[in-house]
């Protein structure tokens, strides 16, 4: 068994564990719906008093079938580990559920704490399963960007939920949604971004050489054209981790201090990885 199988499962346990405490502990004490299947499980909580656990292990397991042939065999794998592990904490018996009057307090960190649970689970090449897979098949044949088309489709099972919860409780659901999604982006670009910096300095060639020999990664040199001065000259172009990024700058900064430095935040893909950009 691979080192990155085990630290892929347990990531996927840890993001189930947090997305049963936000639902059991924020959202269905305080009636605040979902999107996707777990806005279903929840409405069927509050209508019919169906378990969450059971109605998210049979509604994820059919979206899982369905999806198969959509899915790589290891995003499959993953992606039931996580039903399985999201069922059996929805199980566990919930001690102190957070119920206030203050319900725009339990949507905001219900939010947080769904978008942190998804974020784990995908860093860990798996999904939720429900609007994620019926997201990628629309993205596949559609090309609607993945984030678009669940959102779409959570959007799809909260607003109409307002029937069950309630007009003001819809609202605060939509909320969450939003809140989840963007905790979920954050965190993923964190983890996932990198940093692209291009240098322009008549110093280049002693940044590039600084750069490679004490961050260990490739530098390009553009060729570049200054439109105003009329001269050829040279762009550094590098990308780095986040982390490496907080050593870049000392190193530019030591030798050119007049340096003029662009950063933005870039995904990079293989080839046949490119639909992972939408």
């Amino acid at each position: 068994m691979s080192i990155k199988l085990i630290k892929n499962g347990l990531h996927i346990i840890l993001g189930a564990m947090v997305y049963a405490v936000a639902v059991n502990y924020f959202l269905i004490p305080n009636r605040i719906g979902e999107g996707g299947v777990t806005g279903l499980t929840t409405v069927g909580y509050y209508a019919l008093h169906i378990q969450p656990a059971l109605t998210n292990f049979v509604l994820n397991g059919i979206l899982v079938i369905i999806g198969f042939r959509f899915l790589k065999k290891s995003t499959v794998f993953y992606t039931l580990w996580a039903v399985i592990w999201i069922s059996i904490f929805l199980k566990v018996p919930v001690f102190f559920p957070y119920k206030t009057s203050q319900t725009l307090i339990a949507a905001i960190f219900g939010g947080v704490l769904m978008g942190l649970s998804m974020g784990l689970i995908f860093r860990a090449e798996g999904t939720i399963a429900g609007s994620t897979i019926l997201a990628k098949i629309l993205n596949r044949y559609f090309g609607v960007r993945n984030g678009s088309a669940t959102l779409c489709f959570d959007l799809m099972v909260a607003i109409p939920s307002g029937l069950i919860i309630g007009f003001q409780n819809m609202l605060l659901t939509v909320i969450e949604l939003y809140i989840s999604a963007v905790v979920l982006n954050k965190y993923l670009d964190m983890l996932g971004t990198e940093r692209a910096i291009m240098v322009i300095s008549n110093q280049n060639q002693r940044i590039a050489k600084a750069l490679s020999e004490n961050i260990g990664r490739g530098v390009t040199m553009l060729k570049a054209s200054g439109f105003y001065s009329k001269s050829d000259e040279e762009v550094l172009y590098f990308i780095c981790t986040p982390q490496q990024w907080t050593l870049v700058i000392p190193i530019v900064q030591s030798i050119d201090p007049d340096a003029f430095v662009i950063t933005e935040g870039v995904r990079s893909v293989r080839g046949q990885e490119l639909n992972q950009l939408l």
